[in-house]
């Protein structure tokens, strides 16, 4: 939790000053990719905050209503990130973006001294000012904030992954509940991916001087943004709902309980999460005959210890003993 949050933080400062640097570069040049820029880092801004809140909504201590506790507050709050965020800030670039090049307008190649309005903001910046100077050392300053925010999410994961003795990125991605690393990680990757579209585009705006290459940029970042928001929405369904360990996990959970030898038969096995790196596991367990009920006891306690010790994401584990005559295999 604590690596989590420190993550969180650290992509709040970064997004929260790049978003101010971008937002000005747009009121000093009228850049099209420069505003889908300043969207998309008020939106990482706002995820940082929502983030923020399902990390300290989920510690809360689990009551009569809630009696498995608040962990799943960091799934909800992530999917509102998703919804709300990505996904409208992603559609408000995008349809800046079009609207600058259906309207024929400037992109980041505004003249000095032209009057730039946004909303009920209008500006005009000095004469002696060159925006596309302006707009590089924003993005670059903005690129430099985003790797600090990158480098230490990647950090977090990294030590997941080693953690959980994963093979790489994409089984953590597929595997992990820690959708709050999962999340600022993806962000600030897609974060500098966007730099380096609005630096493109500007590059060849400079370079043809045509406004489209600028607004092309606006739109392919908003495209950008949309598809992330499905894909984050997307995995936090699967956790909203109640989804069980992968299935290989599964199964080195099931050797466990057969590890014994007086297991005869797993009738039942389900594993649900509960929050962030917090499993529950329900078993229906059939014994070898002849187990005195002291001594099935003391098995019960001592293969819960075993499945906790195998996994350390296992708060609570429920066995119930079978009969043999009971068992229908699983």
């Amino acid at each position: 939790m604590a690596g989590s949050k420190s993550v969180v933080i650290a992509a709040l400062v970064a997004n929260g000053a790049i978003a101010v640097l971008k937002f000005f570069g747009f009121l000093l040049t009228g850049s099209a990719a420069m505003l889908s820029e300043t969207y998309h880092s008020i939106s990482d801004t706002g995820n940082q905050v929502f983030l923020l809140i399902g990390i300290r909504y989920s510690g809360r201590e689990r009551d009569r209503e809630h009696p498995f506790g608040y962990g799943k507050a960091q799934f909800f709050y992530s999917f509102l990130v998703s919804v709300f965020l990505f996904g409208i800030a992603g559609w408000e670039s995008l349809k800046h973006g079009y609207s600058e090049l259906t309207s024929g307008g400037h992109g980041g190649g505004h003249e000095a001294g032209q009057v730039v309005e946004f909303l009920f903001i209008s500006f005009t910046p000095p004469t002696w000012l060159d925006p596309l100077t302006v707009n590089y050392t924003v993005l670059l300053a903005a690129f430099a904030f985003e790797t600090y925010a990158l480098y230490k999410a990647r950090a977090e994961m990294q030590r997941q992954i080693q953690r959980n003795d994963w093979s790489g990125y994409r089984e953590a991605f597929r595997k992990t509940s820690d959708v709050t690393t999962l999340t600022a990680l993806t962000e600030d990757a897609i974060a500098l991916a966007g730099i380096v579209i609005a630096l493109v585009g500007l590059f060849l705006q400079q370079q043809t001087g045509n406004a489209f290459f600028d607004q092309v940029s606006a739109v392919l970042i908003g495209i950008m943004l949309m598809g992330f928001a499905l894909a984050l929405a997307w995995e936090n369904k699967r956790l909203l709902l109640g989804e069980s360990l992968p299935k290989d996990e599964e199964q080195k959970l099931r050797d466990v309980i057969t590890a014994s030898g007086q297991v005869t038969d797993i009738v039942d096995f389900r594993t649900v999460y509960f929050g962030p790196k917090e499993v529950i596991i329900s078993a229906d367990i059939a014994f070898a005959d002849g187990i005195e009920t002291e001594s099935m006891d003391d098995l019960i306690s001592r293969i819960e210890t075993d499945l906790k010790a195998a996994n350390d994401d296992i708060r609570k584990v429920y066995i119930e003993p079978e009969s043999g005559s009971d068992t229908g295999g699983q």
